[in-house]
């Protein structure tokens, strides 16, 4: 789970979030992990799709 917080964290650039309030908080970190897990599909999807 870690290496998950330190991709995002470093290079995405997440280091502070740029939106207020809980809910637009909780919503921009949702959008920073489905990035997160759309270039995992995109780089490692095809090894498992073969």
């Amino acid at each position: 789970v870690e290496p998950v917080f330190g991709n995002i964290g470093t290079t995405k650039r997440l280091s502070r979030f740029s939106l207020r309030g809980k809910k637009k908080v909780q919503g921009q970190w949702k959008l920073y992990c489905m990035v997160h897990n759309i270039e995992k599909l995109a780089n490692y999807g095809h090894l498992a799709a073969s």
